[in-house]
């Protein structure tokens, strides 16, 4: 017998027992049940039954395939978020990395800011502190050339000895007092040349002959005398230097004896700061 055979004859049954109730079925009532046409609840028969179920089948073949295709893409995409998880903590890492070596550099920058700013410190304490024991550069006045610590003056006036020194203390100074051979040459090297230029300085025997001293009252030491100088030729008790028109007269060798009354040019001599 054939499929469809079988199936009329099944939904033919079926039919039956639904319309009749079947035996002892108490609760059939005039041919209505509960209230309602029992002939109108009777499912699909015959090849739309399995067209019926074909749909469902295949409905839920396609539901089983979009959840696979869902489940595989899931799988897929893991690793690959796995990947991107993996390449950002290795960006981060490498950020922290540069952060603290960044951290790190300036920390040594700031201390050496601090160890520059503490020696500038120290230098400021100590200029400041030396700042009013520093002497200003020796200057002289105009007209005074200056030497070691001291300033002299070539004068163009005429006076006698006492009158040249009375005058070198309206200056703030003295009759030049010479101790050096350095400080000779560089006073002679002053003085301009012509047919005898004399000149008084602050040495002195009028006290006691042939004891001669400076004009401080300081004893003579040496001198810078001419061959048989000083001589008290006549009555030549002040002492002065020549520069001559002759080249081969030398300054350590220019001091002579005079009288003390001849007017003549002097040098002076002031101490720096007095």
């Amino acid at each position: 017998m054939s499929t469809t055979g079988t199936s009329a004859t099944a939904g033919k049954m079926y039919s039956q027992l639904i319309d009749d109730g079947g035996p002892g079925d108490e609760r059939r009532t005039d041919g209505h049940h509960r209230g309602f046409p029992v002939s109108s609840l009777r499912l699909p028969s015959g090849p739309g039954l399995y067209r019926l179920a074909t749909v469902c089948l295949a409905a839920l073949c396609v539901v089983l395939l979009i959840s696979i295709i869902a489940v595989t893409a899931r799988h897929k995409n893991k690793p690959q978020a796995g990947e991107e998880a993996a390449s950002l903590m290795q960006k981060g890492e490498a950020n922290i990395s540069a952060l603290t070596s960044n951290i790190m550099k300036l920390k040594q920058e700031n201390k050496q800011l601090q160890e520059d700013n503490q020696a500038l410190k120290a230098n400021l304490t100590t200029i400041m502190a030396t700042k009013g024991k520093t002497k200003p550069p020796a200057v002289c006045q105009t007209d005074w050339h200056l030497f070691n610590n001291s300033c002299y003056l070539i004068t163009s006036l005429t006076r006698n000895w006492e009158g040249g020194q009375t005058y070198c203390q309206g200056q703030g100074g003295h009759l030049a007092i010479i101790l050096t051979a350095e400080e000779q040459t560089f006073v002679w090297n002053l003085l301009p040349r012509g047919f005898w230029n004399a000149y008084w300085f602050g040495i002195t025997d009028g006290e006691t002959e042939d004891v001669w001293k400076w004009i401080d009252g300081s004893p003579l030491v040496g001198g810078f005398w001419e061959d048989h100088e000083p001589n008290n030729h006549i009555n030549e008790d002040c002492g002065y230097m020549i520069k001559t028109m002759v080249l081969e007269r030398v300054a350590t060798k220019s001091w002579y004896d005079a009288p003390c009354y001849m007017s003549l040019p002097f040098i002076c001599e002031k101490k720096l700061g007095l």
